[in-house]
């Protein structure tokens, strides 16, 4: 069964309005989104987002770098919007240049606007994270579009534990922007699971005998000789191929092996977004 990620997304896109309205506010959340360069994919990512946002009522703001700057410029332009009180959170779009791609920048962003995650000690789960939970309690609850969807990781252990005493979860990949912060919060949810890459031996064999596979790579991995009958499959790796976006397996190879499977596009994505705006409302509550 194909998971529509867009329409659990517009859901709880309906929720955050309503909380936002339910809110008495002097000033709207605001959101700053930083993006290095000028690639097609990436503007149209920020684009997706900026219209999310207007939807929902928050304001959004793109500081766009045509050319990529030095760090110390870079972090000093990120530290100043953290700095202006108008500032709700911060985020900064990936992939980012080489130079640029570290963890530390987000030490320039306070603790309270650093609504992704990355920082070590965080208050906020991964959004990305958060949407996986959610396919989660979607896939292995009711199937309903109800409020028990939004993800609470620590009301939640329980559910999780009773409807993965059984089952294996295996997920691939360890990159920053996918793997290591699905891991993170499997993890801060008490959820057992076997991690991946392409320098594990043998890594067919965990496949073949996964209940649930995440797959956060950006190539094709998954193959239908590979998995178990019923398997769920969860995708959150992009590609292109001819000019089409794709995730790590083909869908029409897997959709009759898969009990669920989440598409590409509109699989985690939408959901994701999501989620970092119900982290940007929290804030907005923190900093109220």
């Amino acid at each position: 069964m194909e998971i529509n990620g867009k329409k659990i997304a517009d859901f709880i896109g309906l929720l955050l309005k309503k909380e936002l309205r339910a809110k008495k506010k002097k000033r709207i959340p605001k959101l700053i989104t930083f993006l290095i360069g000028d690639a097609p994919d990436q503007r149209s990512y920020v684009k997706i987002k900026s219209k999310i946002a207007k939807n929902i009522g928050i304001k959004f703001e793109l500081i766009q770098i045509k050319n990529t700057p030095s760090f110390e410029d870079f972090a000093h332009k990120i530290k100043e919007a953290s700095l202006n009180p108008e500032t709700t959170g911060i985020i900064i779009q990936q992939p980012l240049p080489a130079q640029l791609s570290t963890e530390s920048l987000f030490d320039y962003i306070y603790d309270i606007k650093e609504i992704e995650g990355h920082k070590r000690k965080t208050r906020y789960t991964a959004p990305l994270g958060l949407a996986v939970l959610t396919l989660f309690k979607y896939i292995f609850g009711a199937q309903k579009l109800d409020k028990h969807l939004f993800v609470d990781v620590n009301k939640d252990k329980r559910f999780f534990k009773k409807v993965f005493r059984n089952k294996k979860i295996v997920l691939v990949g360890r990159g920053v922007t996918g793997g290591k912060p699905i891991g993170k919060t499997l993890t801060d949810a008490k959820i057992n699971y076997i991690g991946i890459n392409s320098k594990t031996p043998e890594s067919s064999t965990y496949l073949k005998e996964a209940d649930v596979i995440i797959t956060a790579v950006g190539k094709k991995i998954i193959r239908p000789d590979i998995l178990k009958p019923g398997v769920v499959l969860i995708n959150v790796g992009l590609r292109r191929e001819n000019g089409k976006l794709k995730g790590d397996y083909d869908e029409n190879e897997i959709k009759k092996i898969a009990s669920f499977y989440t598409p590409t596009p509109g699989g985690i994505g939408p959901i994701d977004v999501m989620y970092l705006y119900k982290n940007l409302i929290e804030a907005y509550r923190l900093q109220k």
